[in-house]
């Protein structure tokens, strides 16, 4: 029982957590800058907002945003962290799939628990790759936009990329800690048969050794 609660706890933080890496990865307020010093951009009530796909000037009437599509000519860290995001979701569609069909409760034609275990493994080290790259990118964003230019504050996007990378890093390392086996297929080691002559509860032997001892 603890073994699929932790399985389920796993998946469901990593479900949650890619969907938080899709929103930062679709969303474009990643952190606000300013050309000036903090208070003057506070007065003037004018910041700008960078995202991975755009820059945008937000003031009480304007609000304008430019699409970053020269990609030849874009900073290091918006190429990499756009590279790792899109990474990181593409990631996310099988490893879920994985970890789906390693559910106690999903059942497959010659299911075993041994594949199970192998599926719940690479599905928890994919879950895992997808917090690496959302925390290399969530990471380096931010101090590359500091060195080009004034950074202000973090957005929402940013935050939700560190929530949803975080809660993949959980989910993941639940996924792998769930080492058990399935209840519901006992092994041959763990089998016992009960014995008429001597009344008591002994291993399952080979079937010859079994058939000898019912003879005797």
């Amino acid at each position: 029982m603890a073994h699929m609660c932790r399985q389920i706890t796993g998946s469901a933080a990593s479900c949650a957590g890619w969907v938080g890496i899709i929103v930062a990865t679709a969303t474009n307020d990643w952190v606000r800058t300013c050309d000036y010093t903090v208070a003057t951009c506070v007065r003037m009530e004018e910041l700008g907002s960078q995202g991975l796909w755009a820059e945008c000037v937000i003031s009480t009437a304007l609000y304008h945003c430019v699409t970053l599509d020269q990609i030849l000519t874009l900073p290091a860290y918006v190429q990499t962290s756009r590279a790792l995001m899109i990474c990181a979701c593409l990631l996310g569609l099988p490893s879920m799939l994985l970890v789906l069909m390693s559910m106690p409760c999903v059942r497959l034609q010659n299911d075993t628990s041994a594949i199970k275990q192998r599926r719940a493994r690479v599905g928890g080290v994919l879950v895992i790759l997808m917090a690496v790259c959302g925390i290399i990118s969530t990471i380096w964003y931010p101090i590359g936009a500091h060195q080009d230019e004034g950074l202000m504050s973090f957005g929402f996007s940013l935050y939700a990329g560190w929530v949803g990378a975080a809660l993949c890093l959980l989910g993941g390392s639940m996924i792998l800690c769930c080492h058990g086996t399935d209840p519901g297929t006992p092994s041959r080691e763990n089998s016992f048969y009960y014995s008429r002559q001597r009344g008591t509860a002994m291993p399952l032997d080979p079937p010859a050794n079994h058939a000898k001892s019912a003879h005797v």
